[in-house]
């Protein structure tokens, strides 16, 4: 088999020393073990080390690979600009992988100095921290090769998995030896004073995490609840379910070699070496079969507002020029009021529009309008395709009458939206939005939303919203 090795690793600029200083002896135990998965990584006569970071330029649709001759990067934003790679990519498994992605309808865009260009500030070539940390490690332990730099795409899973898949298939195809390690942190909300604040369901991840690699159930990684994942904060799950794919039909053997989290965020190192053939593991087509009837479970319990959202969009994308019929409205959606419709992707937002005001005689007609709006004219998505409907799901906030306050203590971001109004401009913000716990991010997202800046002075108002899915 090509694919001779496949590993996790987390990547703290933190526990390189000449970043951490003496706070880096805290993850000594996360040191060790990527020293010795780079030991192993070497052994396994690796040609070639392909890492998947979710730091890189993510895209919608697309994972990226960087196709610069030379894979370079350092710490210099923290602090150490001394520590650095500089590796020769290569070049050829990134085409046999592009080509075998196709087997999957999975899109892969090269990234390199042309669209780096293109796209300043959103897409660059230089080597991000989630792949220069674990390498500044696994280069100490000796191995030296080719080198290819991934980028997680915002995919539903079955295709982030057919990527190990067309990984595997492409060094086959070479006769190449290949390594696939994905780099990501398990939690970010492990201690009260952790990155992305405190939730007990952090270390119930992490716990569930470690339990499937030292069991070796890989399979279990697809049955933990999206709840949990999103609870958990963490930014390691699609990396890990990109380098699976590798072994699908394999049999394998993992070893979780450390577990720590000194800084409330998880870090586990942790090994896997392919073994034989055996069909009974390969579970892409049941991944397909779970996406289908999540499909089907998720429309036969959705409300009646997202329905008429998803039927309207759906209509749209596919030229259908007709609304959906919405049957027989019932009484508190015949009148009229502000309606916001937003559509996500993978847990990822794939558009939202909406009205303060409404423009239309009812919310029916309000959310015909806007799911529209969200699919295909908000200017920070490309209109939404044929080939991703299924994988969308939608939420609708009807809007209450805004009232005036005077203050940040009469808001609540966890039951009131917010609208600002200054200069002649205006921003809102819904409320119970992940990651925004106090009044004053909510305040200053809605003033960057306007175009104000954090000490204009603005009027506030806030709203309720009833939010449907």
């Amino acid at each position: 088999m090509s694919m001779v090795f496949c590993g996790i690793v987390p990547h703290p600029p933190i526990m390189v020393p000449e970043v951490g200083r003496e706070e880096s002896a805290k993850v000594e135990a996360t040191q060790d073990a990527l020293l010795e998965l780079g030991r192993r990584i070497k052994a396994s006569g690796a040609e070639t080390l392909v890492m998947i970071s979710p730091h890189g330029p993510v895209f919608g649709d697309a994972i990226g690979i960087n196709v610069e001759e030379r894979a370079a990067g350092d710490l210099a934003r923290f602090g150490a600009p001394q520590v650095y790679m500089d590796e020769p990519a290569d070049l050829e498994l990134a085409a046999g992988i592009k080509s075998r992605g196709k087997d999957f309808r999975l899109l892969i865009v090269e990234v390199n100095d042309r669209l780096a260009r293109n796209y300043p500030g959103r897409v660059s070539t230089e080597m991000d921290h989630g792949i220069v940390v674990p390498m500044y490690w696994i280069k100490r332990s000796g191995w030296e090769g080719r080198f290819l730099a991934v980028s997680i795409g915002l995919l539903p899973y079955h295709q982030l998995y057919s990527f190990g898949i067309a990984v595997r298939r492409a060094a086959e195809a070479l006769g190449r030896k290949v390594a696939l390690v994905a780099s990501g942190d398990l939690s970010h909300r492990l201690t009260v004073d952790a990155p992305a604040g405190f939730s007990p369901r952090g270390k119930v991840f992490d716990a569930e995490i470690v339990r499937i690699f030292r069991e070796n159930n890989l399979r279990a990684v697809f049955e933990l609840s999206d709840d949990l994942c999103e609870e958990a904060g963490e930014c390691g799950l699609r990396p890990i379910i990109m380098m699976l794919g590798a072994l699908d039909g394999y049999q394998s053997r993992s070893e979780v070699l450390s577990y720590e989290g000194p800084f409330g965020v998880g870090y586990m190192v942790a090994g896997l070496e392919p073994g034989p053939k055996d069909e009974r593991r390969a579970i892409l087509a049941d991944l397909l079969k779970v996406r289908e009837e999540k499909v089907k479970v998720r429309r036969a319990n959705e409300s009646y507002l997202v329905r008429i959202a998803r039927q309207t969009l759906e209509n749209w994308v596919r030229g259908i020029d007709k609304r959906p019929d919405p049957g027989e409205v019932p009484p508190e959606f015949r009148r009229p009021a502000g309606v916001f419709v937003s559509v996500k992707k993978g847990g990822a937002l794939r558009g939202c529009i909406g009205t303060v005001k409404p423009a239309t005689p009812s919310i029916v007609e309000e959310v015909m309008e806007n799911a529209v709006s969200a699919g295909a004219r908000d200017p920070r998505f490309y209109p939404v395709r044929a080939d991703e409907l299924d994988e969308l799901e939608y939420s609708v906030d009807v809007l209450g009458e805004p009232e005036k306050v005077d203050s940040l203590d009469d808001l609540d971001p966890k039951r009131y939206g917010v609208i600002v109004r200054g200069r002649g401009r205006s921003g809102l913000l819904l409320p119970d939005l992940e990651g925004i716990d106090t009044p004053e991010e909510q305040v200053r997202i809605a003033k960057e939303k306007a175009g104000l800046g954090p000490d204009d002075e603005v009027a506030l108002e806030r709203f309720t919203v009833t939010r449907y899915k």
